[in-house]
C-alpha cells in the first residue's frame, strides 16, 4: 500500500429495492471505482444525482445509507482496511480520524441544543479533548471561519443564526476534533449566491491551515473549481474522468465532462415589451398575518405576453413572498394586481376559476408538489377534469399530447412519481400546469434542485413550450446563470424591495447598484483562481470604504 491518506480500490456499492408488485431486487449503485487521496489535498466529486457522490463519500467511513450495502473492494484510511474492520475501531474513526459535513446544516443539527454543545460533543465524548479545551478550539475554530462574535456565537441555538453562517457551524463541528478526512457533501448547494462565496472561502481556507484532507461533493463544476486539487467526474456509478482541476476544466477528455463544462454557457436573446403586459405588480406592500412589520415595499413589475421575466435575489429578499401575493394566498396591505386588463381579487377565495385556471405555478420541489399515489396520468388529467369536463378517451388522448409535448412520451402515463427521476417528476409538473392552458406560469425555482445538465434540459423544454403555447413565465431564482439563459428582463430584490428592474441587458450591464453588483460577482466562474479574486477585490473595496 501506499502511503495515501485515503485509498480506495475497486469499491461495488449495492442495495435491494422493493419495486411496487414485483420481488425485491438487488441492484448495483457504485461499480467498481478506485482513487487515492493525499493529506492536505482536496478531491472533488461530481456528476448528476444518482452517480454515486454521496454513497462513495459515505465509503470512506465505511457507512452505507438507507440500506446501501459495500458489496466490494477496498478503502484504506491511514494505513488499515476500515471495510472489515471491528465496531470499536469505527467507532474510533467516524467522528474523529474522518468527519462529515453535510448539505442542510440546519436539518442536521438539534434546535433544542446550543450550537457550542453540539460543535464539541464528538470531540469529548471520545476523549480527544476536556470540555474546556474542545470549547477553546471551537471558538478558534469560529473565527477563522468567518464566523461573527465567535467567543459568544456557540451559545446561540441553531435557529438564532443565518443558514450560512449554520453551516460554517458545522464545518467547525468537522474541524473540531482535528480529523484526517473531512467528507464535505454538498455543503453550498442550498446556499445563495453571495452567502456561498463566504462559506467555499472559509472552507478553503480551514483546509488549508488544518492541513486535512478532503473529499467535496458537488453537481457543480464551477464551484468544485474553487476548492479542489483534483476532481473525479462520475455518471451512473462508474468514473467517467479524473485528472487535476485544471486538465478537468480546461481540457476535458470525455463528452460527458465537456456537456458539465459548458452547460452554463447557454445564453438567451431577450425579446423587447409589449405594449400590454398581461400581469402587473403594481405598488405591491405586504406582510404576514400576525406581524406588524412589511416583507415587501412597493413592489412594482410587468410581465408581458409570451415572455419571461426573472425575479432574482438571496434568499429572504421577497421573491416567493411576491408570487404568494401574485396568487392570492398572501393579500396586500397596499397595492394591487391586475391579470390581463383586469384587477384581480386580493384573496384567493375571491377568485373565479378563470383566474384560477389562466395562472398558474411550478414548485421548486417536485417530490413533495405530487400525490405519491397517484399515476402521472391521474396528476396531469385532474386540472383537464377541473377546469374543461374532460373524461374517458378525449381526456386520455390530451395526458398523451401534453406527456409528447415535455418529452416523455405515452409510456408513462401509468407510473407512479417514485418511479421517475428528478428531472421526469418536474416535467410532469410542467404538464400538469400546462394541462390548464394558463396565460402565466409562475416558475418558483424549478431547477435550483436539478443537477445541471438535467436543469439544462428542463430550460429548453419551458422555452420551447413558450414558443408552442404562447405562454409566460414568471421565473424565481437566485441562479444568475439560469436568468442569462432564460430571461427577457429582470427584477433584482433585496429585502422586500425590487432594487433594479428593466430589460436584461440593461440590467445586466454596468453601472449597478451595490446589491446587484455584488449578487453578479457572486455567480461562480469556470476557471482557476476566480475564488481568490473575488475576495481579494472585495477586501481591496472594504480598505477603501
Amino acid at each position: 500500500m501506499t502511503d495515501a491518506l485515503l485509498k480506495v480500490k475497486n469499491l461495488k456499492i449495492g442495495a435491494r429495492i422493493y419495486p411496487p408488485g414485483e420481488k425485491p431486487k438487488d441492484i448495483d449503485i457504485v461499480h467498481g471505482v478506485s482513487f487515492e487521496l493525499e493529506k492536505g489535498k482536496v478531491l472533488g466529486l461530481i456528476g448528476e444525482s444518482g452517480a454515486g457522490k454521496s454513497t462513495i463519500g459515505l465509503a470512506a467511513m465505511a457507512y452505507g445509507r438507507g440500506g446501501v450495502e459495500l458489496t466490494g473492494g477496498e478503502v484504506w484510511v491511514n494505513g488499515r482496511e476500515i471495510l472489515h474492520t471491528s465496531r470499536a475501531d469505527l467507532r474510533h474513526l467516524r467522528g474523529l480520524e474522518v468527519t462529515y459535513v453535510s448539505q442542510s446544516a440546519a436539518a442536521s443539527f438539534n434546535p433544542a441544543k446550543r450550537i457550542m454543545e453540539q460543535v464539541i460533543e464528538a470531540s469529548v465524548h471520545a476523549g480527544k479533548f476536556s470540555k474546556k479545551d474542545a470549547e477553546g478550539r471551537a471558538r478558534e475554530l469560529f473565527a477563522k471561519l468567518g464566523l461573527p462574535d465567535p467567543d459568544n456565537i456557540g451559545d446561540r441555538y441553531p435557529h438564532q443564526v443565518s443558514g450560512g453562517q449554520l453551516q460554517r457551524c458545522m464545518t467547525a463541528l468537522a474541524l473540531c476534533p482535528e480529523p484526517d478526512l473531512v467528507v464535505f457533501d454538498e455543503p453550498t448547494t442550498a446556499l445563495d449566491v453571495t452567502t456561498q462565496i463566504d462559506v467555499l472561502m472559509a472552507i478553503k481556507e480551514a483546509i488549508r491551515d488544518t492541513g486535512v484532507g478532503a473529499l467535496y461533493i458537488t453537481h457543480d463544476l464551477a464551484v468544485v473549481a474553487q476548492v479542489s486539487d483534483e476532481i473525479m467526474v462520475l455518471r451512473m456509478g462508474d468514473m467517467v474522468e479524473h485528472g487535476t482541476t485544471d486538465q478537468i476544466i480546461n481540457n476535458p477528455r470525455e463528452d460527458y465532462t465537456r456537456d458539465l463544462v459548458s452547460v452554463r454557457s447557454k445564453q438567451h436573446e431577450g425579446q423587447a415589451p409589449t405594449d400590454n403586459p398581461i400581469l402587473r405588480v403594481e405598488n405591491v406592500t405586504a406582510r404576514y398575518k400576525g406581524t406588524n412589520f412589511d416583507v415587501l415595499h412597493n413592489v412594482v413589475m410587468e410581465l408581458h405576453p409570451g415572455q419571461t421575466l426573472a425575479v432574482v435575489g438571496e434568499s429572504g429578499s421577497g421573491k416567493s413572498t411576491t408570487a404568494r401575493v401574485i396568487t392570492g394566498l398572501l393579500p396586500p396591505r397596499e397595492g394591487k394586481i391586475t391579470f390581463d386588463g383586469r384587477e384581480l381579487s386580493a384573496d384567493l377565495n375571491g377568485r373565479t376559476r378563470e383566474d384560477l385556471r389562466e395562472l398558474q405555478m411550478i414548485y421548486q420541489m417536485a417530490d413533495v408538489a405530487m400525490n405519491p399515489r397517484q399515476t402521472v396520468g391521474t396528476i396531469i388529467g385532474r386540472p383537464l377534469e377541473f377546469y374543461f369536463g374532460m373524461k374517458g378517451a378525449e381526456k386520455r388522448k390530451r395526458i398523451v399530447e401534453l406527456l409528447d409535448e415535455i418529452e416523455l412520451g405515452e409510456g408513462f402515463i401509468d407510473r407512479y412519481p417514485a418511479e421517475l427521476s428528478g428531472g421526469q417528476k418536474q416535467r410532469v409538473c410542467i404538464a400538469r400546469a400546462l394541462a390548464a392552458k394558463p396565460k402565466v406560469i409562475i416558475c418558483d425555482e424549478v431547477t435550483s434542485a436539478l443537477d445541471p445538465l438535467v436543469a439544462d434540459d428542463i430550460l429548453k423544454l419551458l422555452e420551447n413550450l413558450q414558443k408552442i403555447e404562447d405562454v409566460a413565465y414568471l421565473f424565481i431564482t437566485h441562479d444568475l446563470a439560469t436568468v442569462s439563459a432564460i430571461a427577457d428582463s429582470i427584477a433584482v430584490m433585496y429585502q422586500g424591495k425590487v432594487v433594479r428592474y428593466g430589460p436584461k441587458a440593461e440590467v445586466l450591464s454596468p453601472p449597478f447598484d451595490d446589491y446587484t453588483d455584488l449578487l453578479l460577482s457572486s455567480v461562480p466562474e469556470m476557471r482557476l483562481g476566480w475564488l481568490e479574486e473575488v475576495i481579494a477585490n472585495r477586501k481591496m473595496e472594504s480598505a477603501g470604504n
